[in-house]
């Protein structure tokens, strides 16, 4: 896949400002893709779209299908009658409160559902009831799972009774009628609407979206529950392995992910459909698609799931090949983006250069000293084909991470960035310098972070792979400066950053 010289900006929908809780699809999405026009920007990136959990984590969702309702946004309710308008709770201007998102969103969504049953316009009733004929292959899933959910009182899956946990006919059977179910398969409605009214705005604007998706489910979803057979589990639904990484310089226990093993001869022996409809779903959403953890295309590895850590693992070769053979023989040409990030073998970069899928790099991993290091621009590959972040939304900020480097290290990146012709002169300037670095080097694509626009330090940063609450809650607490904007756009102009049709 090529791509043109060009820039994006990284910021998932729940860090966009606004009153609402949450960063949602309404009016101040529009304003920051109008900023990203104005900024000569070509790509906005998101984290996977996903019905987020505990944890809220984008990475694990209840669903590989389905939006998140969080992001709805509440004036599109009261526009269309189905709510009288209210004013928005209190909240900190920076951060999201999960914990009062989850009170307050599913009851403000419930209140605009029944406003829908009882006021809806005819054609949107229809609208809705095609809709959920068009998406059935998963949206009953889906709602039937959410609905569960609810009466079982949030509980995993695996802890539902028997007979749903094992998807019992006569039991489902019960469920057919349940109001809840046709309430969450309503939700999926509203965002799929609202999304592909943003997603044309962006067009309009020629702005492009860079989605993304986890290579693993959550075990705790709709797809496992749904499609048991797909999944390493044993006769109770239970999985038999796990997925994580091995032991490293890092971690000397490796991580242990939890995540279920797809079944791959099950996948091979349908053809890989399920693969296929989940990249062809996200495909609606976005227009190039990020794949989270690579590698385990090629080989995976796998931990018995009684083991408390990812000591007593195993790589076991995954069929990569096949897999985006057939997808491309379904699909076409896969707009493809390979998360190629960490310790990665031979075999991982032929499977991701015989498809032609650019790969990543991060400027914050470039200074450990070695020559040959492949984040420092002068080792990416002569033709360009990666993309460039001075992070990524697991690491800290560029300010931050100067922050926490050490003497040696500090020295090391700014006569790096002197030699490349942008001095610094204090650590307030290496945001800016390592987004000049980026544009500066011969990644065809170069993606920053808004915190790093912005100068922030590591009180901006989104997630810390390590630590398991407290992520994902950063948000602007106001629009973005159109000042900042024109800076962008200059520097693109300078590092040859802007295609001749912008």
């Amino acid at each position: 896949m090529e791509l043109p010289r060009s820039f994006g900006v990284l910021l998932h929908p729940t860090s966009l400002p606004g009153p609402w809780v949450c960063g949602v699809l309404g009016r101040e999405a529009r304003e920051f893709l109008g900023w990203l026009a104005e900024a000569g920007a070509r790509f906005w990136q998101v984290l996977p779209l996903g019905p987020t959990g505990f944890g809220d984590s984008p990475y694990q969702s209840f669903s590989a299908f389905a939006g998140n309702p969080y992001l709805i946004d509440p004036e599109d309710l009261f526009a269309r009658g189905w709510l009288p308008r209210e004013e928005p709770p209190v909240v900190a201007e920076n951060r999201v409160d999960y914990g009062l998102l989850y009170r307050w969103k599913w009851d403000l969504l419930r209140r605009a559902f029944w406003g829908f049953q009882k006021g809806g316009d005819p054609g949107e009733h229809r609208d809705f009831a095609r809709f959920w004929e068009r998406e059935a292959r998963w949206l009953w899933d889906y709602a039937l799972f959410m609905a569960l959910k609810d009466r079982f009182a949030g509980r995993p899956w695996n802890e539902w009774p028997r007979e749903f946990r094992l998807r019992a006919p006569k039991a489902l059977a019960t469920m057919e009628e349940d109001e809840n179910v046709r309430f969450h398969a309503w939700t999926q409605w509203v965002f799929f609407r609202e999304w592909e009214e943003l997603r044309n705005y962006a067009h309009s604007r020629g702005i492009k979206i860079i989605g993304d998706i986890p290579i693993f489910v959550a075990y705790d979803s709709a797809d496992v529950w749904a499609h048991p057979e797909l999944f390493e589990l044993d006769e109770e639904g239970r999985p038999t392995v796990v997925a994580g990484v091995p032991p490293d310089y890092f971690s000397p226990t490796g991580q242990r992910w939890g995540n279920p093993l797809y079944r791959w001869p099950a996948h091979a022996a349908e053809g890989f459909r399920w693969w296929i409809a989940r990249v062809q779903q996200t495909l609606r959403l976005c227009d190039l698609l990020r794949i989270d953890h690579f590698r385990g295309f090629s080989a995976y590895w796998e931990i018995p799931a009684e083991e408390p850590t990812a000591v007593r693992g195993r790589w076991v070769p995954a069929p990569g090949e096949k897999l985006f053979t057939r997808m491309r023989a379904e699909l076409g040409e896969l707009p493809i983006l390979a998360e190629d990030l960490g310790v990665i073998t031979p075999d991982v970069e032929e499977l991701r250069d015989k498809f032609g899928f650019p790969g990543m790099r991060v400027l914050q991993f470039a200074f450990d000293g070695k020559p040959d290091n492949p984040h420092l621009p002068e080792n990416f590959p002569e033709h360009g084909r990666v993309v460039v972040y001075p992070g990524t939304h697991d690491n800290d900020t560029a300010l931050g991470w100067f922050r926490s480097l050490g003497k040696e290290e500090r020295e090391r990146v700014l006569s790096y960035l002197a030699k490349a012709g942008i001095p610094v002169t204090s650590e307030a300037e290496i945001s800016w310098a390592l987004i000049a670095l980026a544009f500066l080097s011969r990644a065809k694509l170069a993606v920053i972070p808004v915190p790093d626009i912005l100068g922030l330090g590591s009180e901006a940063r989104m997630n810390y792979p390590s630590r398991p609450e407290g992520n994902w809650t950063w948000r602007l607490a106001e629009r973005l400066d159109l000042a900042l904007a024109e800076h962008l756009l200059n520097l693109a102009r300078e590092k040859n950053r802007i295609p001749k049709e912008v």
